[in-house]
């Protein structure tokens, strides 16, 4: 097993490193999922553009269940690292993947069976809603495969091993690469083809992930009963409120979906286009909450607080540097972007919004990412819960329908965007506060006790029944 490295060294170093290193692996995956779009667009069917956006909302939110594992894996990890003890962090790393894969399972299932319901909940009609449904059943069953990939990737970030976490999402997108165009095209599957394609690449990123954690990681343990339940409550205490804190960005997001579904297919398409542009341009910073939580649970864990300190100043000194030249790049590169798409009316003016004024607004969301894996990291996890659905919720609702009102389709994404201002400068405040709190001893480890508290009073009140 690795020794901790980040208790010691340059930390924008490290920060850098671990962003870069992990945001190359994501662009990749989200590289195809834009390449996606573009095939679907050849195609010349809007109905087909429109059901990837509806179903891009539904991927979003399976997906928060895994990024909830992922994150409660990887910090017990980093956790057990910076303290020392090895042993307990391969022992935390394999619970955590049990865990996970049994009550994904149980979670695809439930989602595999209420497609239909959740893809009309969010505006989906006709011939449409049917190819979105068609699309998500072949891809839902492979989440217990996805959380494998991310929980794994996540426990070789916790490592250091930033290179190999990175490899094996690489992977993953050439797979998903090279099997769209010979399943769209070559064998005339159109979105079937799709599908199949992104279901085969969950299964290389499982294989690529894992493999490393066995050969240079000293692998996991065998997972037994007694260690199961002990182990419960601590990655529970993580896991339950980060899955919660990520359901909240596709609950907003289908909020959005739906109130663009009011203007049309058309700005559906658009805001398909926008979806799919945003975690390609920005990956770095969708990687920075994963990059970042390594570095601060493993100071947190070694008692280094004023390197924690200096760490959420590196980061977001970093965020504001990425957003600014990823924002310059969307601007310059915005007639390009839009003619791969074939865009035109309600479509053209999202594209063009987006690489114009809203790029530079996702500063914010780097803010609330940041801050989201400070909390999860220093023993509050639920801090990170309320202040992302209060992002989502009324930091997105009101924001957008305001918007929507004043402007139409592009005001329901400028209404999107201004929320996340106040949120993420919110957020910010808050962990410096949280900082002073653990460095003092008043919130040492506050999260995990509550839970434990809590789940100790519900076997008390069910051994008395």
């Amino acid at each position: 097993m690795s020794q901790a490295k980040f208790v010691t060294g340059n930390l924008f170093r490290h920060v850098t490193v671990m962003s870069l290193t992990s945001s190359v692996g994501l662009m990749a995956i989200f590289a195809v999922d834009f390449v996606d779009m573009i095939f679907i667009s050849m195609l010349g069917k809007e109905e087909l553009a429109a059901a990837v956006g509806y179903a891009g909302a539904i991927l979003f939110f399976t997906t928060s269940f895994n990024i909830g594992v992922a994150i409660a894996a990887g910090a017990l990890v980093a956790r057990g690292l910076g303290a020392g003890d090895k042993s307990e962090a391969r022992q935390k790393a394999s619970n955590a993947l049990a865990w996970g894969t049994v009550f994904c399972g149980v979670f695809a299932v439930a989602v595999w069976s209420g497609l239909d319901t959740l893809v009309a909940l969010i505006g989906a009609k006709g011939a449409t809603k049917d190819l979105a449904v068609h699309y998500l059943a072949i891809i839902v069953p492979t989440l217990p495969l996805l959380l494998m990939g991310m929980a794994g990737g996540a426990i070789l970030r916790a490592h250091g091993d930033a290179r190999r976490a990175m490899t094996c999402t690489i992977v993953a997108g050439v797979v998903n690469a090279v099997l769209d165009p010979i399943l769209i095209f070559g064998l005339d599957l159109e979105l079937t083809g799709a599908a199949l394609a992104s279901a085969a690449s969950r299964v290389a990123l499982a294989v690529f992930a894992l493999w490393p954690i066995f050969k240079f990681h000293g692998g996991l343990s065998l997972p037994k009963l007694p260690d199961l339940t002990a182990d419960l409550p601590p990655i529970a205490a993580i896991a339950f409120p980060a899955i919660l804190t990520q359901l909240a960005t596709p609950v907003g997001q289908a909020f959005v979906t739906r109130s663009m579904a009011e203007y049309g297919e058309e700005a559906v398409a658009g805001m398909a286009v926008v979806a799919r542009m945003t975690p390609l341009a920005f990956a770095t910073i969708f990687a920075l909450s994963g990059a970042v939580g390594p570095i601060v649970g493993q100071n947190y864990g070694a008692g280094a607080y004023g390197r924690v300190r200096t760490t959420l100043r590196d980061a977001l000194l970093f965020t504001a540097l990425v957003v600014t030249f990823a924002a310059l790049v969307l601007f310059v590169l915005r007639a390009p972007i839009a003619a791969l798409f074939n865009a035109s009316g309600l479509s053209l003016t999202l594209i063009y919004l987006f690489c114009g004024p809203l790029a530079l607004a996702f500063f914010f969301n780097g803010m609330l990412f940041v801050s989201n894996a400070f909390f999860n990291n220093l023993g509050r996890p639920f801090y990170s819960t309320w202040m992302n659905w209060g992002r989502h919720t009324l930091g997105t609702i009101p924001f957008v329908i305001l918007g929507g009102w004043l402007y139409g389709a592009p005001g329901v994404l400028i209404g999107q965007a201004a929320g996340g201002v106040l949120f993420g400068i919110g957020a910010v405040l808050l962990v410096r506060l949280v900082i002073k709190d653990v460095e003092t001893g008043k919130g040492e480890a506050a999260a995990p006790g509550i839970f434990q508290r809590q789940a100790r009073q519900v076997i008390l009140f069910f051994n008395r029944r």
